[in-house]
């Protein structure tokens, strides 16, 4: 096989991971839906960032130690869906409409946003499981420097985030931005998003507890 032909490749299968419903997708959508947009984007901005850092710690060998401790990986999934549900949790506790966020508290949302993404991206078991198991079945030594492939490899998977998360959180945007006029739909909007992340975590939990 070429290697154009394993990019395409690498591509097909990534795309087929991101687009599967998870952690990622899951907080990329609430967060456009409950905060706008560009709280949306922000949190995809965090994912990217999160992906940059599993492709330096698969180069640096890290995640080798996901699959050798397998107490890790539990350990791992158990505080991804601690995380994940502590934010389902305070969004179905929340009374508040989908307002826009003031303007001087505006650029502290999308920084928290970003922050939530990146920490959201890392405990994602997904991620480890495919950098594991599928990134590194597609570097090959005689293709050149490794770290150079990674490189081009991980530009593929944040294009390809931006491409799904990026068109998801602009359509929760539009389907905020309908509900602003109407206070009751948006209490209930933002209801529905932190049970999402619930039902994603419970879903999450039960593929972890499923027998090998």
């Amino acid at each position: 096989m070429s290697h154009a032909a394993q990019l395409w490749l690498f591509f097909v299968v990534v795309f087929g991971v991101i687009a599967l419903p998870g952690l990622d997708m899951a907080f990329v959508f609430g967060s456009a839906l409950s905060g706008g947009r560009a709280r949306g984007l922000a949190a995809l901005g965090g994912i990217v960032a999160g992906g940059a850092c599993h492709v330096l710690m698969t180069a640096l060998g890290i995640s080798v130690l996901v699959r050798l401790v397998p107490g890790v990986f539990d350990a791992l999934l158990l505080a991804g869906a601690l995380y994940i549900a502590w934010i389902g949790v305070s969004l179905l506790r929340s009374a508040a409409v989908l307002q826009a966020p003031a303007t001087g508290n505006a650029a502290s949302s999308l920084g928290v946003a970003f922050r939530q993404g990146l920490l959201t991206c890392l405990l994602n078991p997904k991620a480890y499981l495919f950098m594991l198991a599928i990134f590194p079945q597609f570097l090959r030594p005689a293709d050149g420097l490794l770290w150079l492939q990674a490189l081009v490899l991980w530009a593929i998977i944040a294009l390809t985030q931006c491409g799904v998360y990026g068109t998801l959180a602009l359509l929760a945007g539009r389907v905020r931005s309908w509900m602003q006029g109407r206070p009751a739909s948006g209490v209930l909007a933002t209801r529905c998003v932190g049970g999402l992340l619930i039902a994603v975590v419970v879903l999450a939990g039960l593929e972890g507890l499923r027998p090998s």
